[in-house]
């Protein structure tokens, strides 16, 4: 069995989500994956990271903020990707309500009250563990479908 990782640090400003969406494509893209998973998993990661800088952050945001995310995959019958996005900011109080679709602490915000219900839309499964005042971590499954050989 195949498998690879990397991890890397960003600081916590939502330049830094462009960075990591690039990042994790092209250290899954030498997966045999189809388009719209690559864009699914970019597009899960991205409001994950958002999630963290905007919310994880939220009121307690300094220079030194960072959001570290680990990617993970084995190839198997099954090419399972694992992706975890920590930060170490102020915690989700209640996770059922901040896992409600529509739900959102923050209204001001354009997309506000989407980001879990996207991950879970395009990741087959999303973990959430969080601590007041410690940080939030997230972790998001996919198991890719394989392409039919060609023959």
């Amino acid at each position: 069995m195949e498998s690879n990782n990397m991890k890397m640090e960003i600081k916590a400003t939502l330049e830094n989500v462009a960075v990591v969406r690039v990042a994790i494509a092209t250290f899954i893209s030498n997966l045999d994956i189809a388009v719209d998973e690559l864009m699914d998993i970019k597009t899960a990661v991205s409001e994950a990271v958002t999630n963290a800088i905007e919310h994880g952050y939220d009121g307690v945001l300094t220079e030194d903020s960072t959001v570290t995310v680990i990617a993970n995959y084995e190839k198997n019958e099954y090419d399972n990707i694992k992706i975890i996005i920590q930060d170490l900011g102020v915690g989700i109080e209640n996770i059922e309500l901040a896992t409600t679709p529509m739900y959102t602490s923050k209204p001001e915000l354009e997309h506000a009250g989407m980001g879990f219900t996207i991950m879970e839309t395009f990741m087959d499964e999303v973990f959430i563990d969080s601590k007041k005042d410690e940080g939030t971590i997230i972790t998001l499954t996919k198991k890719l479908k394989k392409k039919k050989s060609k023959s």
